[in-house]
């Protein structure tokens, strides 16, 4: 209670100074206001001086005699012409309420204006026509400059530099200069956007500040120096650095050492002369700000570099386009293939943007390798129309986006589709905006064609796999490892803008961040609130023990497991597990558990929704190479223990009561008794709402920035420095920019040559369509579609 009472005081304490700083702040502004109005004031009645020094000047004339045949006199008549009008100037600025007056009238689209262009007229009438009436050069020279001196205009070629000019006329030029500047500016769209926002005080204070600014007021922008320069190098210098073996920590700690020992000896501030605090989170950031408004100063545009493509996509229909591209389809059932669907169906839920899947269209042979119980299709939209009819069953809406099929073909030592030809040409000129490549460094180990940054205005990579883990299990594995380690961040740097990992169980690839943007089907969801409801009623929930279900190839987790089984068969005792999944490897993890004489029950493959799996209590994954295992997430949601090792790709689900992580053998066996003693917890709403796929797609629009680009009209981002606003993208050449477009180029001449591609593991023929793709797809041959032409 002590703690919530000091908590409210100082709540209230921050609340009620917060509110003394803003009353102070507004008085301020008003008080300077006023000022001004009153300074204004005070030009008045300088201006009423002038008037009477005038008509006082113009009385001390000698009136010739009215019998001595001169003309009359041409003063007298021009003061009973102008007094009428002096008198209506001087009766509304003498008014003890003209700056009420002024204050009240003033907004941003008012211009306060006065028009003396009648008062002009009439002056330089009369002067014209005195002219012919006053005797002497002098007269005329002293009526003609004394107006034009008043309304701004140059002498005359012919008038004398000595002609005299009362400085009591000075007031009045700043008077009229001062007017017009207030005029310009209240109604500049500048200070109707402030009003809008409620700058209004603000803008008025900018306003009112820039009329009365000193030149000397003015600072330049100081030049860039050495530990600027040098924390920029080595900022654009990091992916690069990371390659010969300096960590990207290590980068950054000397890019914000040189920061901070910049803003020590001077403090950087914005081209008013403002200073900005720098914080270790926005380093980079106010560097971006301090090199940007450093260029804009010199006068220097960077419009892009070498490699840049200036061609790319605009929306003219209003709406967003997305296309999400993938290296699998449905029905093979597999993480590549259905988690990018889910994210197809969720995207397209928002009506500011406009969602393509592309998926890899397979010929007949090897569709009758990859897809399950001998499923095959003879048409694109054959397999279109199974794809979205899986799909409705189980999100249980009908999504609005388009599928797409490119030509791909199956590896049978890779276990996976290689895409053939250029996989962006199908996605249209009109539709490239935004590009989200699943599985990113395997589509384009060997992508040959338009570079990816290039056609799509924003590219987001998705790492659904660990590659390494799976290459170091193989031969030579430690040096394929090794190579491939390289050529994923060389193609990463070259076609991505940004990369989400699933979690840190995958490389650390360059422009990356970790974050799980996978949900499950929502069908296990409402298995789970099921299982909710049976325990309320005192039904029994689980009537079955452990299972574990997963591909049948080694890499799985299936060594794993059936080393921990071997190792604590004794501790065990009594303890079955049902084993269900398909795979290559089947027959030798099959043959491994019989010869170990473990209790071990092997089933086919099926769908983890399956009503035959709702009655397992303990899900059991000991696999360590994947990335973010779904099937984990599909049995949290309903409402089992899942046992899984410690191991970052487990790091989502730790939040969980239900999942169970062990460190060592010893403590597996322990977490599993542990498991099949008690009774799984229920879900709270929060957790299942973490569990979602909407909560994934809000996650992934987030942390791919996709918010950002979909909410803005331009993409190019910008820093606001006290109301200016300088475009970094523009205003600041990168050198990332242009080694990571000399890397694009280097993989396309590489990827170009058909021997180097045989050598590093390319299918034959991928470069290119073949004839049957062409056929199935109804695509003009390669030799037509991309001509070569020689001489």
């Amino acid at each position: 209670m002590v703690t919530d009472a000091s908590s409210s005081s100082n709540a209230f304490s921050f609340i009620s100074k917060g509110w003394r700083d803003v009353r102070d702040s507004a008085d301020a502004d008003l008080q300077l206001i006023k000022d001004r109005a009153n300074s204004f004031k005070n030009l008045a009645t300088s201006f009423d001086r002038e008037i009477e020094n005038f008509f006082n000047s113009a009385s001390s004339f000698s009136v010739p005699a009215i019998g001595s045949g001169s003309s009359p006199p041409a003063e007298i008549e021009f003061v009973k012409k102008l007094q009428p009008k002096i008198s209506e100037i001087r009766r509304v600025y003498s008014s003890p309420d003209f700056s009420k007056t002024v204050l009240e009238k003033w907004r941003p689209r008012t211009r306060i204006r006065i028009d003396l262009s009648a008062i002009k007229n009439a002056i330089v009438s009369e002067v014209e026509d005195g002219d012919r009436f006053i005797d002497g050069d002098g007269a005329r020279k002293w009526n003609r400059v004394r107006f034009r001196e008043f309304w701004g205009e140059s002498r005359g070629e012919n008038e004398s530099e000595d002609v005299h000019v009362n400085r009591d006329w000075e007031p009045i030029q700043a008077l009229k200069t001062r007017l017009r500047e207030f005029e310009k500016r209240s109604s500049s769209a500048e200070m109707f956007e402030g009003f809008k926002n409620g700058d209004f005080v603000e803008k008025v204070k900018s306003s009112l500040r820039s009329i009365c600014k000193d030149p000397e007021d003015s600072k330049e922008v100081p030049p860039l120096d050495v530990p600027e320069l040098l924390a920029s190098l080595v900022r654009q210098s990091g992916s690069f650095l990371d390659q010969i073996g300096i960590r990207r920590d290590v980068c950054d700690k000397i890019v914000e050492n040189l920061c901070n020992k910049r803003k020590n000896q001077f403090l950087w501030g914005s081209s008013t002369g403002e200073t900005s605090v720098i914080g270790n989170e926005n380093v980079n950031d106010e560097l971006d700000s301090r090199i940007a408004s450093v260029l804009e100063s010199t006068g220097h545009c960077y419009d892009g570099g070498f490699w840049t493509d200036h061609t790319k996509h605009v929306p003219s229909d209003g709406k967003r386009h997305v296309a999400i591209v993938t290296t699998a389809s449905l029905p093979w059932m597999t993480g590549t293939a259905v988690n990018p669907l889910f994210r197809a169906a969720y995207l397209a839920q928002s009506a500011k943007q406009s969602v393509t899947l592309l998926v890899p269209w397979l010929s007949m042979s090897d569709q009758e390798l990859v897809y399950p119980n001998h499923l095959t299709f003879s048409s694109p939209e054959e397999q279109e129309t199974y794809i979205r009819k899986w799909l409705e069953e189980r999100i249980g809406f009908k999504p609005d986006f388009k599928i797409s099929f490119y030509p791909g073909k199956f590896s049978k030592e890779r276990r996976s589709i290689i895409p053939a030809g250029d996989t962006s040409q199908f996605v249209p000129s009109k539709d490239a905006d935004i590009a989200i490549l699943e599985e990113p460094e395997h589509l384009n180990w060997y992508h040959h064609g338009k570079r990816w940054t290039d056609k799509f205005n924003h590219v987001v990579g998705v790492v659904h796999t660990n590659y390494l883990e799976y290459i170091k299990r193989e031969k030579n594995g430690a040096l394929q490892a090794f190579l491939v380690k390289h050529i994923n961040n060389w193609v990463i740097r070259a076609y991505c803008h940004k990369v989400l990992r699933l979690s840190a169980a995958t490389q650390d690839l360059p422009k990356s961040v970790i974050c799980n943007v996978h949900g499950v089907n929502p069908k296990f969801l409402k298995i789970g609130e099921k299982v909710d409801e049976d325990r309320k009623l005192g039904n029994i929930a689980f009537s079955k023990g452990a299972y574990f279900l997963g591909k049948m190839v080694w890499a799985k987790g299936y060594r794993e497991l059936i080393d921990l089984l071997a190792k604590h068969k004794h501790d065990l005792d009594g303890f079955n597990l049902d084993v269900y999944g398909n795979g290559e490897d089947a027959h030798e993890v099959q043959s491994a558990a019989k010869k170990l004489e473990l209790n071990v029950n092997f089933l086919r493959g099926r769908d983890h929704a399956d009503d035959s799996l709702h009655g397992y209590k303990v899900f059991i994954n000991p696999s360590v190479s994947d990335v973010l295992c779904t099937a984990t997430a599909e049995a949290l949601a309903m409402g089992k223990f899942v046992v899984c090792a410690d191991h970052p790709s487990n790091d989502f689900f730790r939040s969980f009561p239900n999942c169970l992580t062990y460190k060592s053998s010893e403590d597996f066996v322990a977490k599993v008794k542990e498991a099949l003693e008690n009774e799984p917890r229920p879900l709270t709403p929060e957790e299942r709402y973490n569990l979602s796929w909407e909560a994934a797609t809000q996650r992934f629009l987030e942390y791919s920035d996709l918010n950002k680009v979909l909410n803005s009209d331009k993409e190019l981002e910008s820093n606001n420095t006290d109301g200016k606003v300088i475009r970094k993208s523009i205003s600041t050449p990168s050198l990332t920019e242009v080694v990571d477009g000399g890397l694009a180029f280097a993989h396309y001449c590489l990827t170009g040559n058909e021997l180097l591609r045989l050598c590093t593991g390319a299918i034959p023929g991928t470069r290119d369509y073949d004839r049957q793709h062409c056929k199935d797809l109804h695509l003009l041959p390669p030799q037509v579609e991309n001509p070569i032409y020689t001489w």
